[in-house]
């Protein structure tokens, strides 16, 4: 079959090129044992042939062993086994790195989405032009970095791979060379669990060495092709934010306290004016002339002291910064040619984007503790807050009427409680960090699980009880609606706050901007993948409805992870295609995990995907497809398929053996273990493992390493035949065709099908305890599959998208002879008392499977 121009790309750009240092890699003599790499290929020849044979994992570790005598012993089998997974996890960055280094050659086949092809089509239209000028007065993009354990490697690693992309770009063999022998010397792993602050640190070195660059020069971009005269910057408007969470988002996880958020705000601001003092110094050794001494002496003093002695309490020298830059560029100007003049303008743009706190640092805690907290303040001190103590027995209108909103300073001496006094805590300190970097700095506290108004306007007193005023109170309360009960009641708790004289008048002083976030994976855990997609979707209709009633600017802020289960996949494709129902003024998404490092690991990939955010963004808000506004019809053709993908969700999650199944033969009791996050796996660490506690991103996670995409597919295979019989295959297919939200949902529930391989588990068939349930699962992805290839006319999975779906499938081939051994393990420790010697080797063969098979989670999109 002849391959596309896209497809050949490829094929000569990463998967030739990385079977040639893939070789190489492989004859390199790590940790002192010799034939582990040549040993590899044919173990993993060994190990796919076992899984098209359908074998148990064990009988296939156990055959693969019996060729070799030396491996009688199990100490010696136990070795090569680490050994094994030790390289996969090496074979995964090598082929990462690959991918990332012809970037430029095979991501940007398509330049449909990038702000360039649209600001050419600009040029000659002044229609079009007007209308982006007049878009970019009122449209941005907020990306904000979080820290759930999805992927994350050391900071010495990540700048591995950084130069080995380089060196491979340059196809410099002998540095490439030297960076795979220092790749396989270098451990991947934490000794100790990362604390939140160790998770700030990691992320920092993406904000640092990625998006410090990255979103200069698209502000640059923007600014030289549509903002001469400066209209669209009005008061230093920025096109792309940057959000934070890690020492700020305490939900389910007591790691996080005021001291975490007291140091992660300082540790982001003191990597900022390292920044900044790096480009300074570039500045300094040019701008030798006179007239510029004064304004040079003030910032090298303000660059220097900020990055090499913070004080406590900082102050926000923004406005100090950005007038000596400007004094030196006057003087640049008038005397001496405007030489150099645009270093100056460079470190201008960054100051006037970054200020002096790089990313606003978010507040997030679960609603059950707000309550707790408020519940303590007022029945503590009754006079000042004005509450009866029978506040938590009111009905929810008596509760809002209730609220006194009065402004009072309370004592903290007395709290025993480490988490009310975390939260009263951290409602003071985040003036601090205010006063350090301006409102900017930290003005957004989430509230999860948001289930009714009272959440949010008690949470508004706590702020008045610690010290904050009303007239002065720099905070934007957000909602964050997750379940689908919760999605359903949106609206309406909405509307009760938009009628509050109070909730009001904040919003008045906040210009009238309210912001929502709507999260997939607790929804997706929730409901089903479909349903899941369909109620965020109605939700964020239902709650523009209300915001234009009540003339609020409306933000949705959509709580987004790495594969489509959690909201993932490709993104860009959701915002693309908003209809004139859905507020999308802005666009605001967390990004983590594996997400971060593969779509904004690097220069290219980050500077690509904000492109793509960009221009979807643009232009939605231009013009939107007429397929993308849903009629009457097809909002009760998909609300049908949705309940009915919902109702056989359901009848999964309620059988007896579904947790079982996820507990006993996936890595779900281990995710706990391992050192890549601070957080629990799940949020009543201490209590019995039940479905609402579990963490969705452990729920995914679980069933992500068994490859069965459950939390991706199922139940939509069933929705689109009770659509077939009913007769609407021709509604349904015009839908698809027609709406770009619905493609996209398709779309990226096939690539999540795509990264599942059944013959894994085939062996279950017959177990007298999982064979049914298995069955089940089984039978809905064929049934799924079948439909998914008549909807889209295909003949295979994402033959659409044929690049994508050779990086997926290089990705499991290489990580397959770990999916393996991790089931092997499980097998083995399921035979073995906890007492036995071998049950914690086993374990830990375990725990180290899931880190490459995470890492190699990751889609080129």
């Amino acid at each position: 079959m002849k391959l596309s121009q896209k497809e050949a790309v490829y094929e000569n750009e990463v998967l030739t090129r990385f079977e040639l240092y893939n070789s190489l890699f492989l004859t390199l003599p790590f940790y002192q044992v010799k034939h582990t790499g040549t040993l590899l290929p044919f173990f993993s020849t060994h190990i796919e042939k076992g899984v098209n044979d359908k074998m148990d994992p064990e009988a296939i570790i156990e055959s693969f062993f019996g060729q070799y005598e030396q491996y009688i012993h199990k100490a010696d089998r136990f070795d090569l086994l680490f050994r094994i997974i030790q390289y996969i996890e090496r074979q995964v960055v090598l082929f990462d790195a690959i991918e990332d280094a012809a970037f430029s050659k095979t991501g940007r086949a398509d330049d449909a989405g990038s702000l360039e092809s649209l600001f050419k089509r600009a040029e000659n239209n002044n229609v079009l032009r007007d209308k982006i000028v007049n878009r970019l007065k009122d449209f941005s993009l907020r990306l904000v970095l979080t820290a759930h354990p999805t992927q994350f490697y050391p900071g010495e690693v990540l700048g591995i791979i950084t130069d080995l992309t380089g060196a491979l770009k340059k196809n410099d063999i002998n540095d490439i060379h030297l960076l795979l022998q220092q790749l396989g010397k270098t451990p991947f792993l934490q000794k100790n669990k990362p604390t939140p602050v160790d998770e700030a640190r990691s992320l920092a070195w993406f904000l640092e060495h990625v998006f410090y660059p990255v979103v200069s020069d698209i502000q640059c971009m923007v600014d030289n092709d549509f903002d001469a005269n400066g209209s669209i910057r009005e008061a230093e408007k920025q096109i792309v934010e940057l959000g934070f969470w890690p020492g700020g988002d305490r939900d389910g996880n007591p790691n996080v306290t005021t001291e975490s958020t007291k140091e992660v705000s300082a540790l982001l601001r003191t990597i900022l004016f390292r920044c900044y003092y790096r480009d300074f110094r570039v500045m300094k050794r040019r701008i030798t002339f006179r007239g510029v001494e004064k304004y040079m002496a003030a910032l090298q003093e303000i660059f220097y002291e900020n990055s090499f002695n913070p004080q406590e309490n900082q102050t926000n020298v923004k406005d100090a910064i950005i007038f000596n830059l400007s004094e030196v560029k006057r003087v640049l100007t008038d005397y001496h040619d405007g030489l150099f003049v645009n270093l100056v303008d460079d470190l201008l743009r960054k100051v006037k984007i970054f200020g002096t706190y790089f990313s606003s640092l978010d507040i997030r805690q679960d609603s059950s503790i707000l309550r707790k907290t408020y519940q303590y303040l007022y029945k503590a001190h009754p006079e000042e807050t004005g509450i009866d103590a029978d506040f938590e027995t009111l009905e929810e209108a008596d509760k809002i009427m209730s609220a006194r909103f009065r402004e009072a300073d309370l004592p903290t001496d007395n709290i025993k409680d480490p988490l009310i006094l975390d939260m009263v805590e951290t409602i003071r300190f985040v003036q601090k960090i205010q006063q350090s970097g301006g409102p900017k700095a930290c003005h957004r506290f989430i509230i999860s699980n948001c289930q009714q108004a009272s959440d949010i306007l008690s949470l508004m007193e706590l702020f008045l009880w610690n010290g904050w005023k009303k007239e002065t109170l720099s905070i934007d309360f957000v909602p964050l609606f997750e379940t689908v009960d919760d999605l359903k009641r949106a609206a309406n708790v909405m509307e009760i706050l938009y009628n509050n004289k109070a909730y009001q008048s904040h919003l008045k002083y906040r210009e009238n901007k309210q912001t929502i976030m709507l999260g997939f994976s607790d929804s997706t855990k929730d409901g089903g993948y479909l349903m899941a997609n369909w109620s965020i979707y109605k939700a964020k209709m239902e709650l523009t409805a209300m915001a234009r009633k009540y003339d609020v600017d409306l933000t949705f802020f959509d709580g987004r992870g790495g594969p489509p289960a959690r909201g993932g996949g490709k993104t860009q494709r959701f915002y693309a295609s908003m209809g004139d129902e859905i507020a999308n003024d802005h666009i605001q998404l967390t990004i983590q995990g594996q997400t971060i490092s593969s779509q904004y690991g690097s220069f290219d990939t980050a500077h690509y995907n904000i492109e793509q955010l960009l221009n979807a963004g643009i232009t939605s808000g231009i013009k939107t497809k007429p397929g993308d506004t849903l009629s009457q019809e097809k909002k009760m053709l998909i609300d049908r398929m949705a309940g009915a993908s919902y109702d056989k969700f359901m009848e999964l999650r309620k059988h007896p053996l579904f947790l079982k199944y996820l507990e006993e033969l996936s890595p779900l009791k281990f995710l706990s273990s391992l050192n890549i996050s601070s957080r629990p796996v799940k949020r009543n660490s201490n209590s019995e493992l039940r479905l609402e506690d579990l963490r969705a991103i452990s729920f995914v996670t679980a069933w992500s390493q068994l490859k069965q995409s459950v939390p991706g597919c199922y139940g939509v295979g069933t929705a689109l035949k009770n659509a077939d019989d009913s007769g609407e295959w021709d509604k349904v297919q015009e839908l698809y065709n027609t709406s770009g939200m619905f493609k996209t949902i398709i779309d990226n529930s096939i690539m999540s099908m795509t990264k599942s391989n059944f013959n894994i588990t085939a062996y279950l068939k017959d177990d007298e305890k999982f064979g049914t349930f298995w069955h089940m699962l089984r039978e809905e992805f064929e049934l799924t599959k079948q439909y998914f290839l008549k909807l889209t006319g295909t003949t295979m999975l994402m033959e659409r998208y044929p690049v994508e779906r050779k990086s997926i499938a290089t990705r499991e081939k290489i990580v397959l002879p770990l999916v393996i051994i991790q089931h092997y393990a499980i097998k083995k420790m399921h035979n073995l008392s906890t007492d036995d010697p071998n049950y914690e080797i086993y374990g830990k063969l375990l725990t180290r499977t899931v880190y490459g098979i995470v890492n190699a989670g990751r889609n080129l999109v």
